[in-house]
């Protein structure tokens, strides 16, 4: 069983690493951007759990938010996503398909609401997502693999120490 200290820094560099990669977009028409933080939300809520990406996610939301980065509406929208794509996870599993598929549902969930709360047409913006959504699906399986190995020497780190 992990200490209280160690799941603390775990979930908080798990939060680092959804913040920093969110700050990267891939371009898309019309001024549209994709953040890189996608894949790596999935890879994270596979290998780490629901409850360690959902805590990390709301801490990168408050530091977003706290640095003017992101606004309600930007964190209602990543919460969706979250929701949707870790939800997933968490509850048929993390394998290979639900893994390709979990970020683009919560992508195109995510601009569901976006369209609801801007009273914007839901097509144009999936449409303007779809290149986000295509790397989400392609990269996020390689992403968990880095992210297993990573926990492993990280496990095995603690061993030889602990």
């Amino acid at each position: 069983m992990e200490n209280k200290t160690t799941e603390l820094t775990r979930i908080a560099l798990l939060a680092v690493l959804i913040t920093v990669s969110g700050i990267f977009k891939i371009p898309g028409p019309a001024g549209s951007g994709f953040q890189l933080s996608a894949p790596i939300a999935v890879a994270i809520a596979a290998v780490f759990g629901f409850r360690r990406y959902i805590l990390a996610g709301l801490i990168s939301s408050g530091v977003g938010f706290i640095f003017g980065t992101q606004t309600i509406i930007h964190i209602t929208i990543a919460m969706i996503f979250r929701g949707v794509a870790g939800g997933l996870i968490a509850l048929v599993g993390p394998s290979l398909l639900i893994i390709v598929i979990a970020g683009p549902l919560g992508s195109i969930a995510a601009r569901f609401f976006l369209s609801l709360i801007l009273s914007q047409s839901f097509l144009p913006l999936v449409i303007a997502a779809v290149p986000g959504i295509i790397f989400t699906a392609v990269f996020t399986y390689p992403l968990i693999i880095v992210l297993r190995r990573v926990v492993c020497k990280i496990d095995q780190g603690a061993l030889a120490y602990g």
